[in-house]
């Protein structure tokens, strides 16, 4: 028989006898299953990780993006207070409209575009002096736009946030918002003025917040703004004028039911009130009662 060509042991090298000895090793069923359990280890260990919550001031019905500084809390409580204002002014609108003595003051101390109606009617058949009509009107234009700085302060501190905020409460508040907003760009300046007109958008607080993103300055705004409503004022006015009797006959009639609408707004008011406030319960993170009270 030929001699086996196969180099023995002793004739390898040192390296090749070391492969040799690390294949001929027995595996044991301990080294396979040890990866597979530390992978399994590493997993439970990623799922007992607690997810990382996104600050609050990242919903989508907060207006900002970022962390929120003073001017932030005062702006959204300052536009808070405004809408409880004007939603307890509706009795004493109610109120007021009750008599023709009461008008002149519902156009001057809340700027009723409906009492300036009444009132130019007052004036036509002179029950109403030039100079209670005219002090009433100016009063009542600047009463008109007492909270629009409110929304142009929103503008210069949060841009389109504010907008956009509002706009994801439904699709259709969102086609609503986007076509006041495109109206408003197209318009500048002049949409101030026609901001006025009673249309079923909202284009009055889209053309404010605008304003103020824009850069438009604080005295400009204003004065533009309380020019736009003195000027708005000349169409009930002069509706008013042409009505004359019959408009104080309406009033008259209005005035025997006046006491229970005014009742009946503020159950309305009171009922509206306990059930937001059964729905909506708001909690403020500690740090913005702390910011706030600085």
């Amino acid at each position: 028989m030929t001699e086996s060509l196969k180099p023995t042991p002793e004739e390898l090298p040192q390296n090749h006898q070391d492969e040799l000895e690390l294949s001929a090793a027995p595996v044991t069923v301990s080294e396979v299953a040890e990866p597979e359990a530390e992978e399994l280890e590493t997993e439970e260990s990623e799922a007992d990780e607690p997810e990382v919550e996104g600050e609050w001031w990242e919903d989508p019905s907060i207006p900002w993006n970022r962390e929120p500084t003073r001017a932030d809390y005062l702006c959204l409580i300052a536009m808070t207070v405004s809408g409880l204002i004007s939603l307890g002014l509706m009795p004493l609108r109610a109120y007021l409209l009750g008599s023709p003595d009461r008008v002149p003051w519902l156009v001057a101390l809340v700027g009723s575009q409906t009492g300036s109606i009444g009132l130019s009617s007052l004036w036509a058949e002179g029950m109403v002096s030039n100079t209670v009509l005219i002090l009433s009107m100016i009063s009542g234009a600047l009463m008109i736009i007492k909270f629009d700085w409110i929304y142009w302060w929103a503008g210069k501190l949060w841009g389109r946030g504010l907008i956009e905020s509002w706009a994801n409460r439904s699709k259709r508040a969102q086609r609503g918002y986007a076509t006041a907003e495109r109206w408003a760009k197209k318009m500048g300046i002049w949409g101030i003025f026609i901001a006025y007109i009673p249309i079923p958008l909202p284009l009055r607080p889209v053309i404010f917040i605008l304003s103020g993103m824009e850069g438009m300055r604080l005295r400009t705004f204003l004065l533009v703004d309380y020019l736009a409503s003195l000027l708005w004022l000349i169409p009930y006015f002069g509706l008013g004028v042409a009505l004359g009797k019959p408009a104080i006959r309406f009033f008259e009639m209005y005035a025997k039911v006046a006491n229970y609408v005014v009742i009946g707004l503020v159950v309305l008011i009171i009922v509206m009130a306990f059930r937001n406030s059964k729905t909506q319960k708001i909690q403020v993170p500690q740090e913005v009662k702390d910011q706030i009270r600085r």
